[in-house]
């Protein structure tokens, strides 16, 4: 009885949607009008016919949609340019989203870090084995007889002045990273800065006049630069003598280094980083292969 039902109903149904049944049959009160006014926000269907002309006013190549997400100029982000050791600010410069707006990630930094760490071991540790060590090979004592466990030359590792068992040796510690994931982590880092206001950018040719590590102290407290601020990263594009002597007469407030000097870790590391400007762009220039999209020719010239 239930299937019977059921088979009616969609007779009905199908009955209705032809125009055989009358909009006033009970069973189809339910069913909402068609189109019974009309607002503002409503339109008309497009028919076949429209579709088919829309869709010849496009190029294959273009997508009526317009250009996909990745192709859209990323925005720029401000930054303002200081004076050193005055601080005040001069003006503002312009610096592309894919350079100082990056979202944070820690996977990319952590493989950055490690594979800086790495590169910088020594690995120069190095220990005789027993073949290594000058001396006799005669058997000390004889294999049987005397009561005692048997040995075999003095260079045993065992004995005193002998070989040393998995000593270390010479090796290379350092690892592989895609210089496109290193590029990346730099830029990241610097955004991770810009983003929390830990990156000040201060005019080039940042220097004191003179190299006494209480002045530099002053001015690095009185700026909430110093070590009640969690200290801070001072880079210049060349070597500032003053500047670097005063800094390593007052260590606890910070460092100072050049740009070729500079890696990811000492980006995360402190409280605040005070970077010139041309500085800045240098790191920005020399770690930006992931954005070249420019696809190789196939065709020798």
């Amino acid at each position: 009885m239930a299937a019977q039902g059921l088979k009616g109903s969609f007779q009905s149904l199908k009955r209705a949607c032809v125009g055989g049944v009358s909009v006033k049959d009970p069973s189809f009160q339910c069913l909402a009008p068609h189109l019974s006014r009309s607002m503002a926000t409503e339109t008309a269907l497009p028919s076949s016919h429209t579709l088919q002309a829309n869709y010849r006013a496009f190029p294959t190549s273009i997508s009526p949609l317009g250009p996909r997400p990745s192709a859209l100029a990323a925005p720029d982000v401000l930054t303002t340019i200081y004076s050193f050791p005055t601080m005040e600010p001069l003006r503002f410069a312009h610096y592309p989203a894919n350079h100082l707006h990056l979202p944070l990630r820690r996977d990319i930094l952590h493989r950055a870090v490690i594979f800086e760490g790495d590169a910088t071991r020594q690995g120069t540790a190095s220990t005789k084995w027993r073949d290594d060590v000058h001396g006799s090979g005669r058997k000390i004592r004889p294999q049987k007889g005397t009561g005692r466990a048997r040995l075999g030359d003095k260079k045993n590792p065992m004995l005193r002045g002998g070989g040393v068992a998995f000593g270390p040796h010479p090796r290379d510690f350092s690892t592989k990273l895609p210089r496109k994931m290193y590029d990346l982590a730099w830029r990241t880092a610097l955004s991770y800065r810009y983003r929390r206001g830990e990156l000040v950018v201060v005019e080039d040719g940042m220097n004191i006049e003179m190299a006494e590590p209480r002045w530099l102290q002053q001015i690095l407290e009185a700026n909430h630069l110093g070590n009640a601020d969690r200290r801070s990263l001072l880079v210049t594009t060349n070597m500032r003598r003053n500047l670097f002597r005063a800094m390593a007469g007052a260590g606890e407030h910070g460092r100072a280094k050049t740009e070729a000097d500079v890696d990811v870790k000492d980006l995360l590391e402190l409280g605040r980083i005070v970077i010139e400007r041309s500085a800045l762009d240098g790191i920005l220039r020399d770690h930006s292969s992931d954005l070249n999209r420019t696809v190789p020719s196939a065709v020798y010239r």
